[in-house]
């Protein structure tokens, strides 16, 4: 193939990023429902539970809802679009539940239970049900780029909730992304050190802290200390796909191209089923102008992906430009 049209199809790729991420004024509309329940330790409804469903099949976000669970615990929405959402729900004296979920508007989408844990044993929990408003706030500032902004929204709320450890990677977050890159890494390992007590989300945390400090590592361009940390961070979720695409999502924005492979092949493995990581595969073997993998990795991605998703259609025309 002639480099001008590789150079092409890298160029197509990101010409339907850009649309996109223009299209998600409307991201998350459509005609698909979703409902489950909420209940605690011994299959009891937990009344007045709020859930909060957003849509993150795009970059930058999208549509958000809100509910709150019934006398019978259940909850529901409905005109939601195909995609991945992220759907978040917590409860007064209970640790918060936060998990992805996939969307069809072709298909019933099956019923969702969510189980919420007792506080205890230093699990985290959220003390002032108001100030997930400020927990909402700070996300958005810190996506805008507001760092300082979402900086104080974070730290107000982790003084309302001083139980909620969870919130001190946020808050890290905002240290490296300043620039100060001493300061977050204290923050990073308080998470750490706090969630060796936690038996309901120290694991997932603990990885998630690992990996930002790789990532630290990797904003200083020490990629050798940041692979030692993003392979800690995998191996102590490795049965945890989100962890090791998150890398690879790491890697891959760093153009560290091989590295991000590596990561992204691992979130296949663990869960085959998921189309995410098989796109991201494709869009580095496009970076790579290993074509034929490239082509592999899109269609493999095209039989797991809802066939309603506006990324089919995406995808198709990557295709039909590649097999030119």
């Amino acid at each position: 193939m002639k480099k001008n049209h590789y150079h092409y199809l890298v160029s197509l790729a990101l010409v339907f990023f850009l649309a996109q991420t223009l299209a998600l004024a409307q991201a998350g509309r459509g005609v698909a429902r979703l409902g489950g329940v909420v209940l605690d330790n011994n299959d009891k409804p937990v009344v007045g539970a709020r859930v909060v469903l957003t849509y993150i099949q795009d970059a930058g976000g999208g549509l958000k809802l809100e509910a709150t669970t019934n006398k019978k615990g259940e909850w529901s929405f409905i005109g939601l679009g195909s995609g991945r959402w992220s759907l978040m729900v917590s409860a007064k004296g209970y640790a918060p539940v936060a998990q992805e979920v996939t969307v069809s508007q072709l298909e019933k989408n099956p019923r969702i239970t969510i189980k919420l844990q007792k506080a205890g044993g230093g699990m985290s929990i959220i003390q002032d049900e108001a100030s997930l408003e400020l927990l909402d706030q700070g996300n958005q500032f810190f996506q805008e780029g507001k760092y300082d902004t979402a900086l104080v929204m974070f730290e107000q709320f982790y003084e309302k909730n001083p139980s909620a450890y969870q919130i001190l990677l946020n808050i890290g977050d905002c240290y490296r992304e300043k620039g100060e890159m001493d300061k977050a890494l204290e923050y990073y390992n308080q998470v750490i050190d706090k969630a060796k007590g936690d038996m309901a989300m120290g694991v997932n945390m603990t990885a998630k802290a690992l990996a930002a400090i790789g990532l630290v590592y990797l904003k200083q361009d020490n990629l050798e200390e940041a692979a030692k940390y993003f392979k800690q961070s995998v191996d102590t979720a490795p049965q945890d796909e989100v962890v090791a695409f998150n890398v690879g999502e790491v890697f891959f924005t760093n153009q560290k191209l091989d590295e991000a492979e590596k990561y992204f092949k691992m979130a296949s493995g663990i869960k085959p089923d998921w189309p995410e990581p098989y796109l991201k595969l494709g869009y580095v073997a496009l970076n790579k102008n290993e074509l034929p993998a490239a082509v592999d990795y899109f269609e493999k991605f095209l039989k797991l992906e809802p066939q309603d998703s506006p990324r089919v259609a995406m995808v198709q025309q990557i295709l039909q430009a590649i097999k030119k």
